[in-house]
């Protein structure tokens, strides 16, 4: 007997509501984490600009991520919030779908490779000093954020074009808050062995990727760091890269968990949770790990407060 295969014109997310019953006292909190995400990222943001001497390579990286990071939640967080206050809407349409995932995979992979650039600025100003502002002049910079933004398009596209081309012809109910790769591809009446072997192969070179070129980098810096002979001077060394590995294992922690896993354990409640620390949490904890650990961003946060406090 055959399938009647036809395009689902809309789908159900699902959210929270597998998990708790009462999803509206989860509004005022993620609502919180949003608008503390995006304050703390957009006042580094607005730092960067108006300080002079944070007008540094390391900084520009910092300031791009910070609007990345902006960029990220809220093509998650919004659609979320309207969800968890009414049923109505959880619907969201089969082109808006298709459009959310893709944006969730652009600053996903973007981010990926922003944080292979900032790990390989930090590498040149630690081990190659007297060069470090001829090899991270201002052009390199911004080929390093337009190849970041490049890499995440051409893999948002790949997944986008795969997922949404599958026959959806059984439930349009996506067990999750958002239009992510794994819980759509759950809905597909078809094998899609492709699919996964595409998320292996594309998120690999994505992922792992970019995390090698991190590993690399920071191997080179700690070998060059055990050539300092006082501790205190291989302390201060390091500590300009701890906010970097901070944001870096929470992010590919919880990324490697959610897409290499094979189809069968998808769908699970702690899936909805790692993809909220990885889509949610994490970019609003990275202003301040940024600012908190640094007081070359915390003295110009100060500066600045005292000169609106002063006007």
């Amino acid at each position: 007997m055959s399938v009647n295969h036809t395009r689902v014109p809309r789908f159900i997310l699902l959210g929270f509501s597998e998990i708790t019953q009462h999803q509206l006292s989860l509004f005022p909190i993620f609502l919180c984490i949003y608008i503390i995400t995006v304050g703390g990222n957009l006042s580094i943001i607005i730092t960067y600009k108006l300080s002079p001497s944070l007008h540094t390579p390391m900084y520009f990286f910092l300031a791009h991520f910070s609007l990345l990071e902006i960029l990220y939640v809220s093509s998650t967080v919004p659609k979320m919030l309207s969800s968890l206050l009414s049923d109505c809407s959880k619907v969201i349409s089969f082109s808006g779908c298709a459009m959310q995932m893709f944006c969730v995979l652009l600053f996903g992979g973007t981010e990926c490779y922003m944080l292979a650039a900032m790990a390989y600025d930090r590498y040149n100003a630690i081990c190659h000093p007297l060069l470090y502002t001829l090899i991270m002049r201002e052009i390199v910079c911004i080929r390093h954020i337009v190849g970041s933004y490049v890499i995440g398009a051409a893999n948002a596209l790949i997944h986008t074009v795969f997922t949404f081309s599958l026959p959806f012809c059984s439930s349009n109910k996506i067990n999750h808050f958002f239009c992510d790769v794994p819980p759509v591809l759950e809905l597909s009446c078809t094998n899609t062995w492709i699919n996964e072997l595409v998320i292996f192969l594309v998120s690999g070179c994505i992922i792992i990727g970019s995390f090698i070129l991190i590993i690399m980098s920071y191997i080179k810096i700690i070998l060059d760091i055990l050539k300092v002979h006082s501790r205190s001077g291989r302390r201060k060394t390091f500590s300009t890269c701890t906010s970097h590995l901070i944001v870096v294992t929470i992010f590919y922690g919880s990324g490697i968990f959610m897409y290499f896993r094979p189809k069968s354990s998808y769908g699970m409640d702690q899936d909805r949770l790692v993809s909220v620390m990885y889509t949610v949490i994490a970019p609003m904890l990275n202003p301040f790990v940024y600012s908190l650990r640094n007081s070359e961003i915390k003295l110009a946060m100060q500066r600045l407060l005292y000169e609106l406090i002063k006007v």
